[in-house]
Order: C-alpha cells, then sequence, then structure tokens
C-alpha cells in the first residue's frame, strides 16, 4: 500500500469550488483510496491506495471531482519521499520567518520550459525572495503572503504552468500526517 499527498488547486476560495472535505473524503473512498485524511478547508489531503501510477492518479482524482461537483480542480499528487525533498531542500529556514508565515512552497503541476525559468530568476521583487527548482518554487514573502506581488497566478503566468502554494506549516503537518499512516 503506497501512500500518497495530494494538492488541490482553488478550492473554497472566496467562496468559489466549494468542496466539504467530508464530501471529498466520501468520493475518495469511493475510489478505493484507504485511511483518507484532509486537512483544513483548502485541498489538502492524504490517502493511502495500491496504484503506483502517479499520472493516472492525478487524472483519475481530477475527473471524479469533476464528475461529482460539476467543476474542473487540477490536481497534484506527490510521495511522502518527494515531499519531503522539497522539505528539505526549503533555503528558508529561518525559524522567526517560518513562524511569521513568511516561507511558501509554489508546488508546479509541470515542468516549466527552461528558457522561463530563466527570465524569472532575472525579475526581483520587493519584500521577496525566490528559489526554482525543478519540483518547487520556494518563496519568501517578508511582509506576508498576502501582500506578495510574486504570487501562485504570477508564477502561473511568468513560467506558463500550474501550480498551487501552501505554506510551511500546512507542508509539515501533511508530510506528518501522511508518516502517521
Amino acid at each position: 500500500m503506497n501512500t500518497y499527498l495530494a494538492f488541490l488547486r482553488g478550492i473554497n476560495v472566496s467562496g468559489t469550488k466549494k468542496v466539504a472535505m467530508q464530501s471529498l473524503r466520501e468520493l475518495c473512498s469511493g475510489l478505493e483510496f484507504q485511511d483518507v485524511r484532509t486537512y483544513i478547508q483548502s485541498g489538502n489531503m492524504v490517502f493511502k491506495c495500491q496504484e503506483t501510477n502517479i499520472n493516472f492518479l492525478n487524472i483519475q482524482l481530477a475527473k471524479a471531482i469533476a464528475d461529482k461537483f460539476g467543476f474542473d480542480v487540477p490536481v497534484l499528487v506527490k510521495t511522502v519521499n518527494e515531499v519531503t525533498e522539497i522539505l528539505q531542500q526549503n533555503p528558508y529556514v529561518d525559524e522567526k520567518e517560518i513562524l511569521g508565515n513568511r516561507v511558501y512552497f509554489v508546488l508546479p503541476f509541470q515542468k516549466p520550459a527552461i528558457e522561463r525559468v530563466n527570465e524569472l530568476k532575472l525579475e526581483s521583487f520587493q519584500n521577496e525572495t525566490f528559489q526554482v527548482e525543478e519540483n518547487c518554487i520556494y518563496l519568501k514573502c517578508n511582509q506576508g503572503y498576502g501582500k506578495a506581488k510574486l504570487n501562485n497566478n504570477l508564477i502561473e503566468k511568468r513560467l506558463n504552468i500550474t501550480a498551487t502554494t501552501r505554506n510551511y506549516r500546512t507542508m509539515h503537518k501533511l508530510l506528518a500526517m501522511a508518516k502517521e499512516q
């Protein structure tokens, strides 16, 4: 049995694409996912299943959500090892910044073109620093994410990708939940 973490992009934000976590857990149980657990209302989930093809899981879960709730939701499934690696590579480890909710992880759904990555790396954003890696764009927002210019939408636009963003606390909590399974 394999343990996975799933990140859903854009649900329960500003009253749009509403998905009750209980309904999401029930939907996943119907897909033969086991020990399905959700964390907060923004589309974070941990589950077990026999399937080993992550692309299949992404498509299967996105299709099931569209069928049940009537709207498309990008889904990104990661293994425990992948999330562990993302957290271990985090360049922003200052405890004050972490506790101040200044450290974020932008998770790309596909690999961006190297030309676009190089162009983004040349940009500068006041009160924000970032580091682009293959599996994550690490973001430190000195004035908080709510005031950040370099946010998920801008990253998606600059890199021509789909992505979803989580803060440090959420990433660590999900990994802890996955390791409990």
